[in-house]
């Protein structure tokens, strides 16, 4: 829940710098030169890496040893994923449909926010039951992976064969690291910043690298692997650091400073709220009634609804995505607002409805 909190903290303070005397300063501090990039680039190119990397890491260790290592336990997550990020998209694209310089935005509200939807969720208590929290958490998990794959195919460009072929190259020796049976952490680690600098060099967003480096990583069947100890490291630095770092310098959005034009805001807004909840609440609702899979065990259908509604909250993902679909501030601006207002939006219904929904689930249960 903490994590949760402290980035939502971070985009009210970049809110408040963006709207207020500070503005100027807010500005020229994102802008500020960090070496060759300014603190912006810096954040979202460099220190967001570490962000996929753990991202990769904790969907490594679902598929193998969690909760998506089961064939039947993953059915239902995946399945309300991908209609929880196709199902934005077509709104996005619906509302968007007259403005093609706009369509290349079509994957900003796809994505769901982990930290901020598990945050609201955990301030329930009793009143989201476990099996909620852990369909949330898997749903999200599933859709970070459908995020990676839009980001690596849909948004790279100019690709560098050289650089790419090197890459490749960096990637293979940590793979034979791995089956060679290495188990200190230091040599994959820096092999995984050489892989990200050949990735950033080859034209595919650098993140990515952070993503594959994770596959690579041992990972064992006790605590002590790898993999558990690199994720246990990086998990305060990027609950408290990166995340919140990311948050301040992304969500700052001066109240009026797009186009003018509602169109994109709506497109992203509504994308969000409208889209995530038709999506995962009637997938899930399909795959149930057709017994392909059936909701959480001890859940109703209203705190189905109330989780779908909070996978509306983007933030994050979405702000990422946005930034890397325009290039136009004005319309970054846009994508901003539509973010900020949708997964609000979504968190405040979701919030609502699990709340008078209560903690008891009903209409039967499901295993």
């Amino acid at each position: 829940m903490l994590p949760g909190l402290v980035l939502i903290a971070s985009a009210a303070v970049a809110m408040m710098l963006a709207n207020s005397s500070a503005a100027p300063f807010y500005t020229a501090l994102i802008h500020m030169r960090a070496g060759p990039v300014d603190l912006h680039h810096a954040i979202n190119d460099g220190l967001m890496a570490l962000f996929f990397l753990g991202v990769g890491l904790e969907i490594k260790r679902e598929l193998l040893r969690g909760r998506l290592a089961d064939p039947r336990g993953r059915r239902l997550p995946v399945i309300a994923a991908i209609a929880g990020m196709a199902m934005p998209a077509a709104v996005y694209l619906a509302i968007a449909a007259a403005r093609p310089e706009l369509h290349h935005g079509w994957a900003v509200p796809a994505a769901t926010d982990i930290a901020f939807a598990v945050g609201v969720l955990a301030l329930l208590g009793p009143r989201a039951p476990a099996a909620l929290a852990l369909f949330l958490t898997t749903v999200a998990i599933v859709d970070d992976i459908g995020a990676v794959a839009i980001i690596a195919l849909f948004y790279s460009s100019g690709l560098n064969l050289l650089a790419l072929g090197m890459a490749a190259v960096v990637l293979l020796l940590m793979v034979w690291l791995n089956r060679r049976g290495v188990r200190s952490l230091p040599p994959f680690l820096i092999l995984a910043v050489a892989l990200w600098g050949a990735v950033l060099a080859s034209g595919i967003h650098a993140t990515v690298a952070g993503v594959l480096a994770a596959a690579t990583i041992p990972l064992g069947r006790d605590d002590h692997s790898p993999l558990h100890r690199l994720e246990h490291g990086l998990h305060p630095w990027i609950s408290y650091a990166i995340l919140p770092l990311f948050g301040l310098v992304n969500a700052g959005v001066a109240i009026g400073g797009g186009t003018g034009d509602l169109t994109l805001p709506l497109a992203v807004g509504l994308g969000l709220f409208v889209g995530k909840q038709a999506g995962i609440f009637g997938a899930v609702w399909a795959a149930d009634r057709l017994g392909i899979a059936y909701r959480p065990s001890g859940t109703s259908w209203v705190q189905v609804y109330g989780v779908a509604l909070l996978c509306g909250i983007g933030f994050t993902m979405s702000l990422f995505i946005g930034g890397l679909a325009f290039v136009d501030p004005h319309l970054i601006d846009e994508v901003k607002l539509g973010v900020l207002g949708g997964s609000v939006a979504s968190a405040l219904a979701g919030f609502a409805v699990l709340w008078l929904a209560g903690g008891k689930g009903n209409e039967g249960t499901h295993t």
